[in-house]
């Protein structure tokens, strides 16, 4: 554990950074398990991974108070074996996968909250929904049905760049965006709260941008070990 002690003194650090009503999600994906250790020790509860065998190790092992996040593009066929105990699915980027979600959770008795994925960058990489798209979605209303699955908000990730001025712009589109979902969709869903951006380079901007939850690995786990 010694090795990793710096792993909390980072945590501290960004934790006096964000203000009230901010929840971080320490990315610990490609770090060992000591890692998530010292920063379970140091406090930090939520952690976000994005491969399903890795989680799986990672949460057979570790204490069971942990909130599990996976926050990668998740295939439809591997939510049968996280579905048992994920605390919340960060990027929902199609209705198939929120059905998906749905099914598993229903087949463990569980409610497994999710986050709607935006797609506002300009890389076409990136994986969610257009903003007409979520609307298009949304419209359809087939997610009225889901019974096991809870929408608690909208997740995005800004342009790659250092344009400080492009990465306000979209986290600033998010947000509208969160309001306009907010109003005709979930008006009386109080679940309905989480706006999740914001990431180690961009963090400071996103909380700016009335973020409510950030991902954070390298500031806090340092360099990912592959």
């Amino acid at each position: 554990m010694s090795g990793y002690a710096d792993v909390a003194l980072r945590l501290t650090k960004v934790r006096e950074t964000l203000p009230q009503g901010v929840r971080l999600v320490a990315v610990s994906k490609f770090h060992p398990v000591e890692a998530l250790e010292a920063a379970y020790s140091a406090g930090q509860r939520a952690f976000g991974e994005s491969h399903e065998q890795e989680l799986s190790r990672k949460q057979a092992v570790l204490p069971g108070d942990i909130e599990w996040h996976f926050i990668g593009h998740l295939q439809t066929n591997k939510v049968k074996y996280i579905a048992p105990y994920i605390s919340m699915i960060d990027a929902v980027d199609s209705f198939k996968l929120l059905k998906e979600i749905n099914k598993q959770a229903a087949r463990h008795g569980r409610v497994i909250k999710v986050l709607l994925e935006l797609h506002i960058a300009e890389e076409a990489t990136k994986y969610g929904f257009t903003p007409d798209g979520l609307r298009r979605m949304l419209d359809e209303g087939g997610w009225r049905q889901l019974e096991n699955v809870e929408i608690c908000g909208l997740m995005a990730m800004a342009t790659n760049t250092d344009d400080e001025n492009r990465i306000r712009q979209d986290f600033n589109l998010a947000a509208s965006l969160f309001d306009e979902v907010k109003a005709k969709y979930f008006a009386d869903a109080g679940g309905f709260c989480e706006r999740s951006w914001g990431m180690s380079g961009d963090y400071k901007i996103a909380v700016g941008c009335r973020s409510t939850m950030v991902r954070i690995g390298t500031a806090v786990f340092g360099e990912r070990e592959y």
